[in-house]
């Protein structure tokens, strides 16, 4: 009978860890992969390699998806991605006709969505999905719903299945980190 309870707990250690998963093969020209990616929670921000973010350490909140206005947290978007989620950014510099074709894309899988603008792109939109990204330089190029076909609700990050419309909306993912960050700070030892 003693075994039974190990059993419990060795399968809930099971349950709430998971390896890496390479990204999924792609076949859309121009999409690039990036391995080994950490799947830790942190209460800081991060600075991440790729810009926007394509995955990595993430804020314990996953966002709602859905289309934003402005700019959104990355940790927040990463933890979505890790879901499955696809992180669709713009310039915000686009035209509206062009942000309206952007977020027309959010049509195709809306419970595996996040769209929003992102200062600093250095192409007018950026796919994103945990491990990968793909760059375009115009709002109608079809590889754009391509990659959201492919990895939207996709095993790429690890944690598939995990709708992220059920995910914190932005003012609660941000009062959350907010939290999380003041907490940690108070706790930590001063120099």
């Amino acid at each position: 009978m003693r075994r039974l309870p190990l059993l419990a707990v060795g399968l809930a250690l099971v349950a709430c860890t998971h390896s890496s998963p390479k990204p999924a093969p792609t076949s859309i020209t121009g999409v690039e992969r990036f391995d080994g990616l950490a799947h830790t929670h942190v209460l800081t921000d991060v600075q991440y390699p790729q810009t926007p973010p394509a995955g990595g350490p993430h804020s314990q909140v996953w966002l709602r998806c859905g289309v934003y206005g402005e700019a959104i947290p990355n940790v927040n978007a990463v933890h979505s991605m890790e879901h499955g989620a696809v992180w669709i950014t713009y310039r915000p510099d686009l035209s509206p006709a062009d942000v309206d074709v952007v977020k027309k894309l959010q049509l195709l899988k809306p419970a595996f969505i996040l769209i929003s603008p992102f200062p600093g792109l250095t192409n007018p939109v950026v796919a994103s999905a945990w491990g990968l990204q793909l760059k375009v330089d115009k709002v109608d190029d079809p590889r754009l719903a391509e990659f959201v076909k492919a990895y939207a609700g996709g095993t790429q990050g690890g944690e598939q299945g995990t709708r992220c419309d059920n995910g914190a909306t932005l003012d609660q993912a941000r009062a959350y980190d907010e939290k999380a960050a003041a907490s940690a700070a108070s706790a930590s030892p001063t120099s």
